[in-house]
């Protein structure tokens, strides 16, 4: 029997190749995005692409409703900042917050009833490995993606008996991602002058390509386990530097 995925944030990076990786394995596959673009997948008669904003609640209900019965939800879309907290304007924050946590929350509060009927269902929640151990500059995104792991893992608890999996899967950084692009926008502060030179550290490092990174296919790979394989863990670690810091923080 053929299973569907509604994949969110497939324009690029992450959720674009985890959207390509289950349709070479015969899923349907619902590729949602804020301004879909169909010549970014192959074309596939098992491929939709919806138009999805994830902070907009008919959005949401358009979206899942054109999507019909599916049998995993992949919560994908997310953006990033850098600034000092100190300095991170709070409509920054709440950007963030209304994105990458709410957004992901509201997705699981429309699809959830469906598979709470049908007592079958995945959720996968695509996080960050910074959850793993504390980062300066980005304190206010790393906040919103741990929220996610505290209600994802309460949510686990509570929707496991009703025969529902949910599972966190914690890239690290990429060079194959627009995230630092996206994040651009909304960085602040980083040039005053008790903050330049932390962030100029921090920089160098973020563009260091000797250290381990994060290819996009190791993220496919991962959520694909956590969305067919029951005995996965409840995080996922993916890519060489995600692996190696959950290492360090075990």
């Amino acid at each position: 029997m053929t299973r569907t995925v509604l994949i969110t944030g497939c324009s690029s990076g992450f959720g674009l190749e985890t959207a390509r990786y289950f349709l070479q394995r015969d899923w349907q596959v619902v590729a949602t995005m804020r301004t879909p673009r169909t010549d970014l997948l192959p074309t596939s008669s098992r491929l939709r692409v919806l138009a999805l904003d994830v902070t907009d609640p008919r959005s949401i209900e358009r979206a899942v409703e054109e999507a019909g019965p599916i049998d995993v939800l992949v919560n994908n879309a997310g953006f990033g900042a850098a600034s000092p907290a100190e300095l991170t304007p709070l409509a920054t924050v709440r950007q963030l917050f209304e994105t990458n946590t709410f957004g992901t929350l509201a997705l699981m509060q429309a699809v959830l009833p469906q598979f709470r009927q049908r007592r079958a269902g995945v959720v996968v929640n695509v996080t960050s490995s910074v959850t793993l151990m504390a980062l300066p500059l980005i304190a206010a995104y790393r906040a919103s993606k741990m929220a996610v792991h505290a209600f994802t893992e309460s949510m686990a608890l509570e929707l496991e008996p009703l025969g529902v999996r949910l599972r966190l899967v914690l890239p690290g950084r990429s060079p194959e991602t627009r995230f630092g692009d996206n994040a651009r926008p909304n960085m602040a502060g980083l040039d005053h002058e008790d903050y330049a030179g932390l962030a100029q550290k921090v920089f160098a490092e973020f563009h260091n390509t000797s250290a381990p990174t994060t290819h996009a296919l190791d993220v496919a790979e991962a959520v694909w386990r956590a969305a067919t394989d029951p005995a996965a863990p409840m995080r996922i670690p993916a890519g060489a530097n995600a692996l190696a810091w959950a290492a360090e923080a075990r």
